[in-house]
């Protein structure tokens, strides 16, 4: 209705009033309905096309925000930062690893504080290390922070940032060598910074260090474990074969969300005993995982999975009368491939 009004009373020649349509329609993305009102921008500013590029990202399109970079210059209009910014999200989403060195030696040549944008050195880190150029990353990481003076500013999006690429192509060593940098250079870090390091303790079996990081993000930071946080320990203890710790672990577990949260976690612990041959502690598990969600199919499958893989074919019988009796049905799988039984008939064909 609105949008409607500003039509009939002429207001849509004025980039103000145009811009907070565009910014409108960006944020419910409609971007069809933002791009048409951008458009018809008699006069466009700066500022509509942050509006539209911010919900080109919002939405992914990653292609439709870099031709609306290129175009710019047909506009009259100089790129800014957050112009820059979303343009390197959607490079990072295309691994366009070409287009986004332009937009970093554009970044070093027209942005006037770039020490001083850390989301910007965040977003060439990210896009470094998504294309899987590490050294440029890590050069970005080590020249990040130096503004206008001659003090060091390299705060723990950065560092976060870097400890992600890192983690990413599974490099855990250099994850936990970073993270032990960050803290002697006196940066707190934050819930994905602990979440990266206790995930390369678990790869790396530094069992102990990823539980002593676990607690010091309550003890030393203050920091509220997430779900992501217990779900990462569990996995931890799974990998290394403490089966016990884990189940103790998640015993103790405090709520940190619904109970299905928590039964998640018994099913990958489930999964570990299935792995490490453990039936007893097995049947522990599942027995604790169906106390808090009876009518879990998952958590039916997982046992009657592990039942198979060490022979007991009665217990999988007995499983399966369980199921009928609380009336469980495991959803079937469907596969789609199309023409495929006609190819196949014109082979036997064929072969006749």
């Amino acid at each position: 209705m609105m949008h409607a009004y500003v039509e009939k009373s002429g207001w849509l020649a004025s980039v103000f009033v145009g811009s907070a349509l565009v910014d409108f329609y960006a944020k419910l993305l409609c971007l069809n309905d933002a791009f048409k009102v951008f458009d018809e921008i008699p006069v466009k500013n700066i500022v509509c096309v942050n509006a539209l590029m911010s919900g080109y990202a919002e939405a992914k399109m990653w292609e439709q925000g870099i031709e609306l970079v290129r175009m710019m210059p047909f506009l009259s209009l100089s790129v800014d930062n957050f112009t820059l910014s979303a343009a390197l999200r959607g490079i990072t989403g295309l691994c366009a690893v070409e287009l986004g060195k332009q937009v970093h030696a554009n970044v070093v040549r027209n942005v006037i504080d770039y020490g001083a944008d850390v989301f910007l050195q965040s977003l060439l880190i990210e896009m470094y290390g998504k294309c899987g150029l590490v050294e440029s990353a890590k050069n970005v990481f080590d020249m990040a922070g130096y503004g206008g003076g001659t003090e060091r500013r390299r705060d723990v999006v950065l560092w976060t940032s870097m400890l992600g690429v890192y983690g990413k192509i599974g490099n855990y060593m250099e994850v936990i060598r970073l993270f032990k940098d960050m803290i002697m250079e006196g940066i707190r870090p934050d819930r994905v910074a602990f979440l990266t390091v206790i995930s390369a303790c678990g790869h790396t079996g530094q069992v102990d260090l990823g539980v002593e990081y676990f607690e010091s993000m309550s003890h030393d930071y203050g920091l509220v474990p997430s779900q992501e946080h217990y779900s990462c320990l569990v996995d931890l203890f799974c990998r290394a074969g403490e089966l016990e710790r884990a189940f103790k672990f998640v015993s103790e577990m405090p709520s940190v969300g619904d109970e299905s949260c928590k039964v998640s976690m018994w099913g990958a612990l489930l999964s570990a005993c299935n792995e490490c041959g453990n039936v007893n502690a097995g049947k522990m598990v599942a027995q604790r995982a169906l106390e808090s969600e009876p009518n879990n199919v998952g958590i039916y499958i997982l046992l009657s999975n592990m039942y198979a893989r060490n022979g007991m074919w009665d217990e999988i019988e007995q499983l399966r009368e369980l199921m009928k009796q609380r009336e469980l049905k495991k959803e079937i799988g469907l596969s789609w491939i199309d023409g495929a039984s006609s190819i196949q008939g014109e082979f036997y064909e064929k072969e006749k």
